[in-house]
């Protein structure tokens, strides 16, 4: 009897855990805004941390310089005010951190930060996710030795996978975050491709269950996002088949307007949002977050005149005509419906 009373009472302890663990998620914003810029070489002047000559050469060169960094990005950021933004290229947690304290102080937006330690040892570059509620888990995910002997994959040194859970109306809602940046240029183009198989591969168990997900951040594609061929980074992404309209992912891109999709200031379209089908369909029988619409906005990264040589005098430049980024951020907002 004694038993059995026990395993009454392990049963309702474990079954109020469980209710406590999903009525405890963060409730659901109004407008679900998930944002992604590349904001370049985010490096503060503390270089005692630093190991790459590279890194060293792109940090900020003194501390009022890194003050017009944060001082400049908090801006960008709090004129998006978004509930989740996926940054690239940051130095580390740290730098982040410093970010958010701004945004808290002059901007009253309160967000955390969520970052686990990538592995590019030549640039040093990262990336993050500021957020301001509903994370549950993050983690950084690797190919089997399987996988590395078929050739077919190559690894992300630059990637954290982040899952967010909301409630609404007694109803649990959840959307798994990656936040990627993939090699550049025309001699990455091989290894990104086989970045993006491997993206494509950890996400397709999700996207057949049907949940939330989304893939956003610096691509590096030199594709135009209306005309990529099925050997391409983004159609290898996408899991775009021949003779078939479905797809794993469906990249927003498209949904721009023709003028607003550049998203670097050479004019290409590197940073992208792609979303699972259940983020575009509006299922009758359960509400749930469904697409709404997708922005650039180039307009709160340039100062004056566009920067015409802003990677190697960009400290030189002066403050008020210095672009923030040379890549703009790209905003997608969803309503639950």
């Amino acid at each position: 009897m004694k038993n059995r009373s026990t395993r009454i009472a392990s049963f309702f302890i474990l079954f109020a855990f469980l209710c406590s663990s999903v009525t405890g998620a963060d409730p659901a914003p109004e407008r679900l805004v998930i944002a992604t810029w590349n904001i370049e070489w985010f490096y503060d002047h503390d270089q005692s941390d630093n190991q790459s000559s590279l890194a060293k050469k792109l940090s900020a060169p003194t501390a009022s310089d890194w003050h017009w960094r944060v001082t400049e990005a908090a801006k960008v950021v709090a004129g998006i005010n978004p509930t989740v933004m996926a940054l690239q290229e940051i130095e580390n947690e740290k730098v982040v951190q410093d970010l958010a304290k701004e945004l808290k102080e002059k901007h009253q937006q309160e967000y955390k930060v969520a970052f686990i330690q990538g592995r590019d040892t030549y640039t040093e570059q990262d990336v993050a996710f500021l957020y301001k509620s509903g994370l549950i888990h993050k983690e950084r995910r690797n190919q089997t030795d399987e996988m590395y002997e078929s050739k077919r994959y190559y690894n992300l040194s630059k990637h954290l996978f982040a899952t967010f859970q909301w409630t609404d109306k007694g109803e649990t809602h959840e959307i798994t975050l990656c936040n990627v940046h993939l090699r550049a240029g025309t001699r990455g183009e091989e290894p990104r491709v086989r970045q993006c198989r491997l993206i494509n591969h950890w996400i397709q168990p999700h996207v057949k269950n049907k949940e939330n997900v989304i893939v956003l951040g610096d691509i590096n594609t030199l594709c135009d996002c209306h005309e990529y061929t099925l050997d391409q980074d983004l159609a290898v992404l996408c899991g775009k088949k021949e003779g078939s309209e479905l797809r794993d992912l469906i990249d927003l891109h498209p949904r721009l307007k023709e003028s607003d999709r550049a998203t670097h200031m050479i004019g290409r379209q590197f940073d992208h949002i792609l979303v699972s089908s259940a983020l575009l369909e509006d299922n009758k029988q359960q509400p749930d977050f469904v697409f709404k619409s997708i922005e650039r906005r180039k307009d709160l990264v340039l100062r004056g005149k566009q920067d015409e040589d802003h990677y190697n005098i960009f400290y030189q430049i002066e403050e008020s005509e210095r672009d923030v980024s040379d890549h703009y951020p790209v905003i997608a907002t969803f309503e639950i419906k």
